[in-house]
């Protein structure tokens, strides 16, 4: 079920299928790291030199260590595949 409307999620294997079919990897934003722990996260689509690609289980350790969601869109309004998305506070 396609839609233009956002949806959230915390579900790994989702997010990770999302981000793979649109060439996404998991990132974090250089300078953000503290000691051994990965940053803030991002999803990398392209070749940016702010982030730094991480595997994906440092990717959902931090993302479960911070309680995060992953609000995302599937398709646009005209159709087209849609690589919006944004990290947000897990609702209790």
């Amino acid at each position: 079920m396609a839609s233009h409307s956002s949806r959230q999620t915390t579900d790994h294997a989702r997010i990770r299928e999302w981000a793979e079919q649109r060439g996404g990897r998991p990132a974090s934003v250089r300078g953000t790291e503290q000691d051994e722990h990965v940053g803030v996260l991002r999803i990398k689509f392209s070749e940016d030199e702010d982030l730094e690609e991480i595997d994906w289980d440092e990717f959902f350790q931090k993302f479960d260590q911070e309680r995060l969601a992953f609000l995302y869109q599937d398709e646009t309004l005209d159709g087209g595949q849609s690589r919006f998305f944004k990290f947000v506070d897990r609702q209790s």
